[in-house]
């Protein structure tokens, strides 16, 4: 059974898809009494509380973190030490502190040393997103059969552990606790390759269209589709790139053999190994939407 956990505040830095989806979750849920919103764009903190995804904000990060029991930080990845180191003289004793970046092990690197005894830091990666951004994106529906991703260290306490567990379960999501390295190398693979792909794709075919050649009005669904996620936030995932870069370069060269190994094929019209990797593919494909459809 779920630990059952009820904050008087939360503060949310990054008032965005994920901060804010996760203050309608806990509100909706009657779990928090109080959220205040943190962030640098004054529209999007007025929209938030307009929506009801917070109920005060500010710009200043140490004013915002005052008295409260559970910050979450959903800033781009690499503002978040700079963010939490910002936080720490206003956070009271006991504070839980979590993330919400794609990549770990780097983050946990710069924030641990930093933080005093009284303060809990659990690290947390909800696998959940749109192509949106901002308040305006935010839904509570969210995490509902997502995972979320949480990679505790030696320090982090058992107890805060729980509670962020618990809000993220509260959320609808499966929680799932492994080592910070692994996580970076999974990622890198099923969520950072795709994204770079997807921007490289839609930057090639604007190549060919600033040679003059007019090929976008002739993209149909599947263009559309496969490169949605070109349209997610290119200061997030560039930051991404930074944090993660080993794992990101390593996925790349193996993809770069894989498209290699598929252009000889071409340019040999080996269509016998080309229907086998295709065949393999639309395997593996069918298999993975069978076991969702099976959850």
């Amino acid at each position: 059974m779920a630990k059952t956990v009820h904050f008087k505040k939360i503060a949310i830095i990054g008032v965005g898809l994920i901060g804010g989806s996760l203050s309608l979750v806990l509100k909706q849920k009657g779990m928090v009494e109080s959220v205040a919103g943190i962030g640098r764009g004054l529209e999007n903190l007025q929209t938030a509380k307009r929506l009801g995804v917070v109920d005060s904000f500010t710009q200043d990060v140490s004013e915002g973190v005052k008295d409260a029991d559970l910050v979450v930080v959903a800033t781009p990845v690499l503002k978040i030490a700079e963010t939490i180191k910002k936080a720490l003289p206003s956070l009271k004793e006991g504070c839980i502190i979590t993330d919400v970046g794609s990549v770990k092990e780097a983050l946990i690197n710069q924030i641990e040393p930093m933080l005093p005894a009284s303060v809990h830091f659990v690290p947390g990666h909800p696998i959940a997103g749109t192509e949106h951004s901002g308040a305006e994106a935010a839904f509570p529906e969210l995490f509902i059969n997502r995972k979320c991703i949480l990679t505790p260290t030696e320090k982090t306490g058992p107890e805060a552990l729980n509670i962020v567990k618990a809000v993220w379960e509260a959320a609808g999501s499966q929680v799932v606790v492994m080592d910070a390295a692994t996580h970076d190398s999974i990622l890198a693979a099923v969520s950072h390759l795709p994204h770079m792909i997807a921007y490289s794709l839609v930057n090639a075919i604007g190549d060919i269209e600033a040679k003059g050649t007019d090929a976008l009005s002739y993209s149909a669904g599947g263009f559309k589709d496969f490169t949605r996620i070109a349209s997610s936030s290119p200061e997030m995932w560039s930051d991404i790139c930074a944090l993660n870069k080993n794992s990101i370069v390593s996925v790349i060269e193996d993809f770069q053999a894989r498209l290699e190994k598929l252009k000889n094929q071409i340019k040999a019209s080996d269509l016998k190994c080309i229907k086998e990797d295709f065949e393999r593919a639309k395997n593996i494909r069918d298999s993975l939407l069978q076991r969702q459809n099976n959850k």
